[in-house]
């Protein structure tokens, strides 16, 4: 459920574009400090702007936090430069951890800018989008926006099917069903089955469609405003000050 809020009323293309230009010139950076800075800044503005709940951003930066600390590890321990402790049996040098807390702070800011966009914005507004704007063809736009809401209902679908595994298995000698590997490969395998039977239904429908066709009509069609223009100086503003001044 996409929350109403200032992001989410941006043009998708727009937030994209915000997005993959940050991640591009983070890339030139190799200081942590600005970094740092950039990615509280990034924090702020995803909490603020896009009304997304510190609850979600948190959950979502666990995966990219354990990335960083491997990342910050393997580039302490095998850069050369000024060891930190000589007394240390590995060698942990401070241009490794300098180079590799930039490194991770980059994955992070990337990963809150990715979750920013993904928490923010619709996916049949992201579609309709690139039909209007890059001319994608309906047929591959429909087909993706079909199969990220088959990847949304895999979890109610696993659910189910676990339950349904639950009231049917015997019961431990405390009273709990009794469920093993074999229950969760019976259950895996029937998510399958179920989600290939839907590709195979969701294939057929739009086939039937004829969105391989041209003169389609685009109801509620996406359109720029003035507000996607203060998001881009706004991000460029920020971006440019944080390097210059930091």
């Amino acid at each position: 459920m996409i929350r109403d809020s200032w992001l989410a009323r941006r043009h998708p293309l727009v937030k994209a574009a915000a997005v993959l230009a940050v991640s591009i010139a983070v890339l030139f950076l190799f200081r942590p400090l600005p970094i740092l800075v950039l990615y509280t800044t990034a924090l702020a503005g995803v909490r603020a702007a896009g009304r997304v709940p510190w609850r979600t951003i948190i959950l979502s930066q666990i995966p990219f936090l354990s990335f960083a600390m491997g990342i910050v590890l393997v580039n302490a321990m095998s850069r050369p430069g000024l060891r930190l402790w000589a007394t240390l049996p590995v060698p942990i040098t401070i241009e490794g951890l300098s180079i590799g807390a930039a490194l991770a702070l980059r994955a992070m800011l990337i990963g809150v800018l990715t979750v920013g966009f993904l928490a923010t914005t619709r996916p049949r507004d992201l579609m309709i989008s690139l039909i209007q704007n890059l001319h994608l063809s309906p047929r591959y736009a429909y087909a993706i926006l079909s199969g990220h809401r088959m990847l949304e209902a895999m979890p109610t679908r696993w659910t189910t099917i676990r339950a349904a595994q639950a009231v049917r298995a015997p019961l431990t000698r405390r009273g709990a069903p009794r469920q093993g590997v074999k229950s969760f490969a019976r259950a895996a395998f029937a998510l399958l089955v179920t989600s290939i039977r839907s590709s195979e239904r969701i294939a057929l429908a739009l086939e039937s469609r004829g969105l391989g066709r041209t003169g389609h009509t685009i109801r509620d069609p996406m359109t720029f405003s003035f507000g996607d223009l203060v998001l881009l100086l706004a991000t460029m503003c920020v971006f440019a000050l944080t390097v210059i001044l930091v």
